[in-house]
């Protein structure tokens, strides 16, 4: 600030415009500003009437001087503020001589400023508000409720269809032209029922609906009122949802009143006017609009009679909104007042409906509790609640719900509360976690591929040289080339040689095949340098003549096989009998046997995502976590599309406590594949991980809605994979097994829009059960090692790893979505148990051996409306039990599932593993034959068929157990199925049979030594000493474990004779 002189300066405030007003008195109160500085009235201003819109300008100017050498010095501006005082000037009252004036509030300005420099400055000051003051619910952090009516609705008589669309009409009376009533450019286009979110939503809701707003009477209003949302508004409002989900939408009949005739007439005060006829409301749950990404809530909601202790419960909203407004609509409804439209004579008993929306406040309260009543005024005072009337005293109320009365409305927002990240995002930090990578590039070189060459170069000159002699000699005489004499043929190549040798064709075979040559020497033999002696290099070339004569042979024997005699077929053994043979591993808990058929699948296919997720999730049956996340991670960097990937990526992440990476993996997920049930579901476990229970409820609402749409979208005799098909008119609720808690706070500016159309409908309903999926996807097949999808709840869970798992085939492997477990090879389809969304995501996660994970959703699944203890939950549980040995839970959780569920084969099978791991094997056969005698088969029915075989071996019913045998390899054939029918075929002395049986077994894998064993002890009865020296010796190198077995082998060669060369 510039040095002052001796004399004074005046200082000017200027008050202007005052904004968000309200008197003790009306709606439009007159007051005026008193200025005060330094405890000196400054002046007072006119006396403005506040506007209906709470503001009033004032243009009220008033100075003081200040002088730094005495009065207001520079110091009191430094510490003294200016204060505005607003005070309301009551209306006279009669026989009132002088005028009332009320404080209002305070507005304080600090004059600061002028001594940093400023010569002027604006500011906008709170008015802050005194005890009492009409303003202290407006300036104590907290705005007042906005609610929002929707008057004079209009009765429709039935048989008159809505048209589509209809355009949304503005929420104010007496507009002249009927045009004008129309909002430009907005219109009610309806849609879908199963897509609101609503109430009547369902399938069984349609037919009721469609009569409801066609057919029968109805009062349509076609009204869109808008208000404005600041960001501070924007925050309170989440707050408020998150606070108390449902808001209450009131509806009433209000009365016209006749205005009599004459200047002296007088209303007559009924017993109805102070009281609300068929007061009903509607309970709109708001927490949608706190999802990620929602902008909009429409829906059809039940009307219910108005009870204030009901309606406090779920909404927290002490008063009515027309506790004092139910008097103001009924004198503006009597004919004649300004809001009152003429009345129509269709309306019975001249009465109209009033209904209105609450819309909540739009700043934060200070109490989380602090809801204050729906209405015009501030109700923050604390008057108790009355007593609760009973039904009986709101018999009108009562007739909503006989009648089934409902609303339609829409509440829509210009900008998502809470912004939803987008795919393109969520795909970045994927790639950012785990790099995509790209198919490695063959080498061009090596010593396997120098040999190759090699190969390829020896066949295309051995065509050559044929070729040659063909032309020289003639085909024919390789057909009598046998009965030519050494003589002729001695002839014949010295002609070729002199032929190659003279065209220059011997010379040009000879460069043809030092490259090749070279190739050999330096990526085989790694020779690049000069050799040091003579006879190093006479040494080398030896090596190699040898080496490149004898891979000259195999080349030729494999260019013409005819001339090979003896060569051994090799038996190639497919991806999808690897995957058997590690599974029977698994189960027989031989994990390092498992783990090279696993690796074996790795090498042969590296770039196969299946290979690598199967090799996970045996590693996490391992409880090996760090390595299970390395092969997901695999197989992720293969396809960053993959779902399966992605959610088990997801999963592996909770375990290891990464909670920001799970995330992005569940959501990549649900962006990819927006209809697939489980993503949805897992997402929702993670939130309830995070206690982010909005969320979590938003996941687990939109994985049901993806379940209901896919079981009504599916008929009855077509598998989920055809395309669009036409509805089936039974299917489930959508409805949340679980709501939600809890906040996601921001700001953003956005615009609320409500459109009310109301009806009649049904009353809400439950869902009894969903439609039985699974018994529309059966399959006929018997092929081996073949995999059906199933939906079925009883059947379609992965067993316990100690003894049953699924074998997918290796297409459909990859197509496994929705946590649909794959069976081998019909499905059981009698349970009627309906599907949940946490069912399917338990069998998706026994499926990869997420344990961990399963009874998290198995507590779900137990507290969900539509799930609850059933068969397969029961199954689950003994199976997870089975894993830890705990062989008495098991069984108990089985007794229940057999007491739900007695004929579901699943149930026996798993009795049966149970008894048979506990020793018992006269109960394991009881059950495994009771399983295998049903029309459908198991869920698993391959370890049920080996186990029974090797039961019946046990017991020496050895028919029975060939019997068994055969019919398991027929299915799905393996080393273990071909050795039981061996050892059955060898105890009823089928020699040849047996022989046939373990030659079999041992081609598909050739360590195991009871094979041997057994193909020893056939060879030394069928008296084939070789063999039989032979068979013995591998059983010995490979340490046969079986003490009997080999004592029955010492036996029989002392029998014999031979079969043990040590003798």
């Amino acid at each position: 600030m510039e040095q002052v002189s001796s004399t004074g300066r005046p200082v000017q405030i200027t008050v202007t415009d005052g904004y968000d007003l309200k008197g003790f008195k009306g709606d439009t109160p007159v007051t005026f500003i008193r200025a005060e500085f330094n405890q000196v009235v400054l002046g007072d201003s006119a006396k403005i009437a506040v506007s209906p819109e709470g503001t009033a300008k004032y243009n009220f100017t008033c100075s003081f001087e200040f002088n730094p050498e005495g009065g207001v010095t520079l110091h009191d501006l430094a510490h003294k503020p200016v204060f505005l005082t607003m005070t309301e000037v009551l209306p006279k009252e009669k026989k009132q001589k002088e005028e009332k004036t009320m404080i209002l509030g305070q507005a304080v300005v600090d004059l600061l400023p002028l001594l940093e420099g400023e010569s002027s400055f604006e500011t906008m000051v709170p008015l802050h508000p005194v005890p009492g003051s009409p303003l202290e619910a407006l300036r104590s952090g907290i705005k007042k409720d906005y609610p929002i009516f929707f008057k004079n609705g209009t009765l429709k008589l039935g048989g008159e269809r809505e048209p589509v669309p209809r355009p949304k009409k503005w929420p104010i009376a007496n507009i002249l032209a009927p045009g004008a009533n129309n909002i430009p450019d907005a219109f009610i286009v309806g849609g879908p029922y199963e897509e609101e979110e609503g109430e009547l939503n369902h399938p069984e809701d349609r037919e009721f609906r469609n009569q409801a707003e066609c057919i029968k009477k109805r009062i349509t209003w076609d009204l869109e009122s808008r208000c404005y949302l600041d960001p501070p508004a924007v925050i309170s409002f989440q707050k408020r949802i998150a606070d108390c989900r449902f808001w209450p939408v009131e509806i009433t009949r209000v009365p016209l009143v006749t205005v009599p005739k004459g200047k002296s007439a007088k209303f007559e005060k009924t017993d109805d006017e102070g009281r609300l006829s068929f007061h009903g409301v509607a309970y709109v749950n708001m927490v949608p609009l706190l999802y990620p990404g929602v902008k909009r809530i429409r829906g059809a909601f039940h009307v219910y009679p108005y009870l204030g202790s009901t309606v406090y419960e779920k909404t927290k909203c002490s008063f009515s909104l027309f506790r004092d407004t139910g008097h103001h609509l009924i004198q503006n409804n009597k004919i004649g007042g300004i809001n009152s439209p003429v009345s129509k004579p269709v309306i019975s008993k001249n009465l109209k409906e009033e209904k209105t929306v609450k819309e909540k406040d739009m700043e934060a309260r200070s109490r989380p509790g602090d809801v204050q009543a729906p209405s015009i005024k501030s109700q923050s005072s604390d008057t108790p609640l009355e007593v609760e009337p009973s039904l009986c005293n709101n018999p009108e109320g009562q007739q909503y719900v006989e009648a089934g009365t409902y609303i339609v409305l829409e509440i829509e927002l210009d900008k998502a509360l809470v912004p939803k990240r987008m795919p393109e995002e969520l795909a970045r930090r994927v790639k950012e976690m785990i790099p995509p990578r790209p198919p490695l590039t063959r080498r061009t070189g090596g010593a396997q591929k120098a040999v190759s060459d090699y190969h390829m170069q020896i066949k295309n000159i051995s065509r050559a040289i044929l070729n040659e002699y063909h032309r020289m000699f003639g085909k024919q005489a390789v057909k009598v080339g046998s009965d030519l004499d050494s003589e002729t043929l001695e002839e014949q190549k010295c002609q070729l040689n002199y032929e190659l040798n003279c065209s220059g064709k011997y010379f040009a075979f000879k460069e043809q095949l030092k490259h090749a040559v070279v190739k050999i020497v330096r990526e085989k033999y790694l020779k690049t340098t000069a050799f040091e002696s003579q006879e190093e290099l006479q040494k080398f070339i030896s090596e190699l003549y040898v080496f490149l004569v004898d891979q000259m042979h195999v080349a030729l024997n494999q260019a013409m096989p005819d001339d090979v005699q003896g060569t051994p077929s090799t038996i190639y053994t497919s991806s999808e009998q690897l995957r058997l043979f590690a599974f029977e591993a698994e189960v027989n808990e031989n994990y390092e046997m498992a783990t090279v058929y696993y690796e074996e699948r790795l090498v042969r296919e590296p770039q196969n995502l299946e290979h690598w997720l199967d090799y996970g999730a045996f590693c996490l049956l391992t409880e090996d976590n760090i390595k299970a996340q390395e092969c997901f991670r695999k197989a992720l960097s293969l396809n960053q599309n993959h779902i399966h990937s992605l959610l088990l990526c997801g999963v592996l992440a909770v375990l290891m406590e990464n909670y920001e990476q799970a995330e992005i993996f569940f959501e990549d997920a649900t962006c990819l594949e927006p209809t697939n049930v489980v993503a949805w579901t897992l997402l929702g476990l993670y939130y309830e991980i995070q206690n982010n229970d909005i969320r979590m409820e938003m996941a687990f609402h939109e994985a049901f809605k993806q379940l209901q749409a896919r079981v009504l979208q599916t008929p009855v005799t077509k598998q989920r994979s055809t395309g669009t098909v036409e509805y089936v008119e039974e299917g489930g609720k959508d409805d949340s097994c679980l709501g939600p808690w809890g906040i996601t706070s921001g700001s953003s500016t956005a615009a609320v829009k409500v459109e009310v159309p109301a009806g009649l409908g049904a009353p809400l309903s439950i869902l009894d059960e969903f439609l039985d999926e699974s018994s529309n996807l059966q399959s006929e097949s018997h092929e081996p090692i073949l995999s059906v999808q199933s939906q079925d709840p009883t059947t379609s869970q992965k067993p316990s790893n100690t003894f049953m798992k699924e074998i997918p085939s290796k297409k459909e492997a990859s197509e496994c979505q929705e946590s649909s477990t794959c069976l081998h090879p019909t499905l059981y389809s009698v349970s009627q148990t309906p599907a949940t969304i946490f069912m399917e995501t338990i069998r998706f996660l026994m499926k990869v051996n997420a344990v961990q994970y399963v009874h998290r959703v198995l507590a779900h699944e137990l507290l969900c409306p539509h799930g609850g203890p059933s068969c397969e939950y029961y199954l689950v549980l003994a199976q997870t039990h089975l894993l830890k040995k705990d062989f008495a839970k098991a069984e108990e959780y089985l007794q229940q599932a057999a007491q739900m569920d007695y004929l579901n084969p699943n149930v026996w099978g798993v009795k049966g593993h149970l008894y048979f791991l506990s020793g018992n094997h006269a109960e394991a056969k009881a059950c495994y034959e009771r399983t295998i005698s049903f029309v459908v088969d198991a869920s698993e029915m391959h370890f049920i068929f080996l186990r029974l075989g090797q039961i019946y071996l046990e017991e020496k019913e050895y028919e029975k157990a060939k019997k068994t045998y055969l019919q398991v390899c027929k299915r799905s054939p393996s080393c273990l199925t071909w050795l039981g029918l061996g050892i059955a075929c060898y105890k009823l002395d089928e020699l040849t049979e047996a022989e046939d049986a373990l030659s079999e077994a041992n081609a598909l894998n050739n360590y195991n030594a009871e094979v041997w064993a057994y193909l020893a002890l056939v060879c030394l009865k069928a008296g084939r000493q070789l063999e039989a020296e032979q068979a013995y010796k591998y059983t010995m190198k490979l340490k046969l474990k079986d003490e009997s077995l080999l004592a029955e082998i010492h036996m029989v060669q002392e029998t014999v004779g031979f079969g043990n060369p040590s003798f």
